[in-house]
Protein backbone atom coordinates (compact mmCIF):
# COMPACT_ATOMS: atom_id res chain seq x y z
CA UNK A 1 0.00 0.00 0.00
CA UNK A 2 2.87 2.53 0.60
CA UNK A 3 3.08 3.31 -3.21
CA UNK A 4 -0.49 3.21 -3.43
CA UNK A 5 -0.99 6.14 -0.01
CA UNK A 6 2.49 8.52 -1.59
CA UNK A 7 0.37 7.84 -4.83
CA UNK A 8 -2.93 9.61 -3.79
CA UNK A 9 -0.78 12.23 -1.41
CA UNK A 10 1.16 13.08 -4.60
CA UNK A 11 -2.53 13.09 -7.07
CA UNK A 12 -3.91 15.10 -4.41
CA UNK A 13 -1.49 17.74 -4.01
CA UNK A 14 -2.30 19.04 -7.19
CA UNK A 15 -5.81 18.86 -6.76
CA UNK A 16 -7.06 22.71 -4.96
CA UNK A 17 -10.84 20.58 -4.20
CA UNK A 18 -8.69 18.73 -2.11
CA UNK A 19 -8.13 21.08 0.88
CA UNK A 20 -7.83 17.91 4.16
CA UNK A 21 -6.44 14.59 3.67
CA UNK A 22 -7.62 12.25 6.68
CA UNK A 23 -6.39 8.95 6.93
CA UNK A 24 -8.04 5.94 8.92
CA UNK A 25 -8.62 2.12 8.62
CA UNK A 26 -10.51 -0.03 6.68
CA UNK A 27 -12.50 -2.37 9.40
CA UNK A 28 -11.67 -2.61 12.89
CA UNK A 29 -7.98 -1.30 13.41
CA UNK A 30 -6.34 1.56 12.20
CA UNK A 31 -3.05 0.21 10.93
CA UNK A 32 -2.01 -3.87 12.64
CA UNK A 33 1.98 -2.86 11.91
CA UNK A 34 4.22 -5.36 9.95
CA UNK A 35 3.59 -9.12 9.42
CA UNK A 36 6.75 -11.07 11.19
CA UNK A 37 5.55 -14.45 10.28
CA UNK A 38 6.55 -13.76 7.10
CA UNK A 39 9.96 -13.77 8.11
CA UNK A 40 12.67 -11.25 6.97
CA UNK A 41 12.49 -10.29 3.24
CA UNK A 42 14.55 -12.38 0.95
CA UNK A 43 15.89 -11.95 -2.79
CA UNK A 44 14.28 -14.04 -5.45
CA UNK A 45 16.61 -16.40 -5.21
CA UNK A 46 15.39 -17.30 -1.69
CA UNK A 47 18.60 -15.95 0.11
CA UNK A 48 18.09 -13.27 2.63
CA UNK A 49 19.05 -9.76 1.54
CA UNK A 50 22.10 -8.45 2.98
CA UNK A 51 22.15 -5.45 5.54
CA UNK A 52 22.22 -2.86 3.50
CA UNK A 53 19.41 -3.89 0.77
CA UNK A 54 17.26 -4.72 3.99
CA UNK A 55 18.06 -0.97 5.30
CA UNK A 56 17.07 0.49 1.77
CA UNK A 57 13.91 -1.58 1.22
CA UNK A 58 12.38 -0.65 4.61
CA UNK A 59 13.69 3.07 4.47
CA UNK A 60 11.97 3.34 1.16
CA UNK A 61 8.37 2.10 3.34
CA UNK A 62 9.33 4.59 6.11
CA UNK A 63 9.36 7.55 3.53
CA UNK A 64 5.67 7.05 3.50
CA UNK A 65 5.37 8.66 6.85
CA UNK A 66 7.86 11.10 5.98
CA UNK A 67 5.78 12.19 3.55
CA UNK A 68 2.70 12.46 5.28
CA UNK A 69 4.71 14.83 7.85
CA UNK A 70 5.62 16.86 5.56
CA UNK A 71 2.73 17.28 3.57
CA UNK A 72 1.74 20.55 2.59
CA UNK A 73 -2.29 20.45 3.44
CA UNK A 74 -3.86 19.60 6.39
CA UNK A 75 -3.65 15.51 7.79
CA UNK A 76 -5.86 14.12 10.09
CA UNK A 77 -5.34 10.39 11.19
CA UNK A 78 -8.69 8.89 11.85
CA UNK A 79 -8.03 6.57 14.70
CA UNK A 80 -10.57 4.33 14.81
CA UNK A 81 -9.22 0.98 16.51
CA UNK A 82 -5.89 0.03 17.17
CA UNK A 83 -2.81 1.56 15.51
CA UNK A 84 0.14 -1.20 16.23
CA UNK A 85 3.80 -0.36 15.20
CA UNK A 86 4.53 1.20 11.86
CA UNK A 87 0.40 2.17 12.41
CA UNK A 88 1.25 4.38 15.50
CA UNK A 89 3.81 6.08 13.53
CA UNK A 90 1.49 6.48 10.46
CA UNK A 91 -1.04 8.26 13.02
CA UNK A 92 1.44 10.54 14.49
CA UNK A 93 3.07 12.08 11.57
CA UNK A 94 -0.44 13.97 10.70
CA UNK A 95 -0.92 17.22 12.09
CA UNK A 96 -3.78 16.21 14.43
CA UNK A 97 -5.61 13.00 15.74
CA UNK A 98 -9.27 12.14 16.68
CA UNK A 99 -9.53 8.84 18.27
CA UNK A 100 -12.98 6.91 18.87
CA UNK A 101 -12.69 6.14 22.41
CA UNK A 102 -12.26 2.43 21.85
CA UNK A 103 -8.41 3.21 19.90
CA UNK A 104 -5.49 2.94 21.07
CA UNK A 105 -1.46 3.35 19.91
CA UNK A 106 0.49 0.59 20.57
CA UNK A 107 4.27 0.70 19.98
CA UNK A 108 4.61 -3.29 19.14
CA UNK A 109 8.45 -3.20 18.91
CA UNK A 110 9.77 -4.04 22.11
CA UNK A 111 8.13 -7.55 22.79
CA UNK A 112 9.79 -8.86 19.12
CA UNK A 113 12.51 -7.37 20.68
CA UNK A 114 12.72 -4.50 17.55
CA UNK A 115 14.03 -1.13 18.13
CA UNK A 116 11.11 0.66 15.86
CA UNK A 117 10.83 2.06 12.74
CA UNK A 118 8.90 4.62 10.31
CA UNK A 119 9.77 7.29 12.68
CA UNK A 120 7.46 6.33 15.28
CA UNK A 121 10.20 7.07 17.86
CA UNK A 122 11.14 10.24 16.36
CA UNK A 123 7.24 11.48 15.77
CA UNK A 124 6.61 10.59 19.91
CA UNK A 125 9.46 11.65 21.10
CA UNK A 126 8.98 14.85 20.08
CA UNK A 127 5.11 15.01 21.06
CA UNK A 128 5.56 13.47 24.42
CA UNK A 129 9.23 14.31 25.19
CA UNK A 130 12.10 12.09 25.49
CA UNK A 131 11.73 10.36 29.35
CA UNK A 132 8.09 9.77 28.32
CA UNK A 133 8.54 8.17 24.92
CA UNK A 134 11.51 5.64 26.01
CA UNK A 135 9.14 4.56 28.78
CA UNK A 136 5.93 4.25 25.98
CA UNK A 137 8.49 2.36 23.78
CA UNK A 138 10.47 0.56 26.17
CA UNK A 139 7.62 -1.16 28.49
CA UNK A 140 5.23 -1.37 25.07
CA UNK A 141 2.89 0.79 27.16
CA UNK A 142 -0.70 1.12 25.38
CA UNK A 143 -2.09 4.38 24.63
CA UNK A 144 -5.86 4.36 25.31
CA UNK A 145 -8.00 7.17 23.52
CA UNK A 146 -8.42 9.02 27.35
CA UNK A 147 -4.30 8.55 27.77
CA UNK A 148 -4.07 9.83 24.40
CA UNK A 149 -5.72 13.24 25.11
CA UNK A 150 -4.26 13.84 28.21
CA UNK A 151 -0.83 13.51 26.49
CA UNK A 152 -1.56 15.39 24.09
CA UNK A 153 -1.65 13.17 21.17
CA UNK A 154 -5.27 12.99 20.47
CA UNK A 155 -6.78 16.37 19.89
CA UNK A 156 -10.36 14.77 20.47
CA UNK A 157 -11.95 11.68 21.03
CA UNK A 158 -15.51 10.44 19.74
CA UNK A 159 -17.57 7.77 20.42
CA UNK A 160 -17.16 4.66 18.69
CA UNK A 161 -20.91 4.90 17.25
CA UNK A 162 -20.38 8.39 16.32
CA UNK A 163 -16.82 8.12 15.29
CA UNK A 164 -16.90 8.46 11.32
CA UNK A 165 -19.52 11.49 11.56
CA UNK A 166 -17.44 13.20 13.74
CA UNK A 167 -14.36 13.03 12.30
CA UNK A 168 -15.89 14.22 9.55
CA UNK A 169 -17.41 17.47 11.33
CA UNK A 170 -13.99 17.95 12.61
CA UNK A 171 -12.34 18.05 9.48
CA UNK A 172 -14.66 20.64 8.39
CA UNK A 173 -12.73 23.47 9.52
CA UNK A 174 -9.97 22.50 7.53
CA UNK A 175 -11.90 21.88 4.16
CA UNK A 176 -13.39 25.14 4.73
CA UNK A 177 -10.69 27.44 5.75
CA UNK A 178 -7.95 29.29 3.64
CA UNK A 179 -5.98 26.35 2.07
CA UNK A 180 -3.04 28.79 1.32
CA UNK A 181 -2.53 29.96 4.83
CA UNK A 182 -3.36 26.59 6.80
CA UNK A 183 0.09 25.30 4.31
CA UNK A 184 2.05 28.19 5.80
CA UNK A 185 1.16 27.75 9.47
CA UNK A 186 1.86 23.83 8.84
CA UNK A 187 5.64 25.12 7.48
CA UNK A 188 5.48 27.45 10.73
CA UNK A 189 4.79 24.92 13.19
CA UNK A 190 7.00 22.11 11.86
CA UNK A 191 10.12 25.02 11.46
CA UNK A 192 9.53 25.86 14.94
CA UNK A 193 10.11 22.40 15.92
CA UNK A 194 13.66 22.86 13.96
CA UNK A 195 15.34 26.16 14.26
CA UNK A 196 16.45 28.66 16.53
CA UNK A 197 14.26 31.60 16.32
CA UNK A 198 17.20 33.95 14.09
CA UNK A 199 16.88 31.50 11.40
CA UNK A 200 13.00 30.81 11.64
CA UNK A 201 11.60 34.57 11.99
CA UNK A 202 12.55 35.77 8.37
CA UNK A 203 10.58 32.46 7.15
CA UNK A 204 7.52 33.44 8.94
CA UNK A 205 7.94 36.77 8.11
CA UNK A 206 8.23 36.29 4.67
CA UNK A 207 5.12 33.53 4.61
CA UNK A 208 3.18 36.37 6.34
CA UNK A 209 3.99 38.71 3.76
CA UNK A 210 2.96 36.34 0.91
CA UNK A 211 0.03 35.27 2.63
CA UNK A 212 -1.30 38.95 2.68
CA UNK A 213 -0.97 39.38 -1.23
CA UNK A 214 -3.28 36.17 -2.08
CA UNK A 215 -6.81 36.15 -3.02
CA UNK A 216 -8.13 34.01 0.19
CA UNK A 217 -6.39 37.04 2.17
CA UNK A 218 -8.04 39.85 -0.09
CA UNK A 219 -11.13 38.36 0.15
CA UNK A 220 -10.80 37.69 3.82
CA UNK A 221 -10.83 41.45 4.29
CA UNK A 222 -13.76 42.13 1.96
CA UNK A 223 -15.76 39.87 4.22
CA UNK A 224 -14.37 41.07 7.63
CA UNK A 225 -15.10 44.73 6.09
CA UNK A 226 -18.66 43.86 5.39
CA UNK A 227 -19.23 42.19 8.99
CA UNK A 228 -20.14 38.93 6.61
CA UNK A 229 -18.49 35.51 8.18
CA UNK A 230 -15.39 34.17 5.60
CA UNK A 231 -15.95 30.66 4.21
CA UNK A 232 -15.19 30.81 0.58
CA UNK A 233 -14.31 27.71 -0.08
CA UNK A 234 -17.51 25.56 0.69
CA UNK A 235 -16.84 23.54 -2.55
CA UNK A 236 -14.18 21.90 -0.65
CA UNK A 237 -13.54 17.97 0.14
CA UNK A 238 -11.77 16.02 2.16
CA UNK A 239 -10.10 12.98 0.83
CA UNK A 240 -9.79 9.86 3.07
CA UNK A 241 -7.39 7.28 2.14
CA UNK A 242 -7.43 3.56 4.16
CA UNK A 243 -4.71 1.66 6.04
CA UNK A 244 -4.84 -2.27 6.99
Amino acid sequence: MYPAIVGALDDWSQEASVRCVVVTGAGKGFCAGGDVRAGRPRNPDGSPLSVEDATEALLEQARTAQRIYEYPKPTIAAVNGAAVGAGMALALACDLRVFARGASLIPGWAPLAFTGDFGGPWFLTRLVGPARAFEILATNRAIDSATAASLGLANEVLDDGEFEEGWRRYAQPFVQGPAEAFSGMKANVREAQEMPLNDYLPRETLRQVRSGRTEEHRGAVRDWLEGEAVDRTGQGKASETDSN
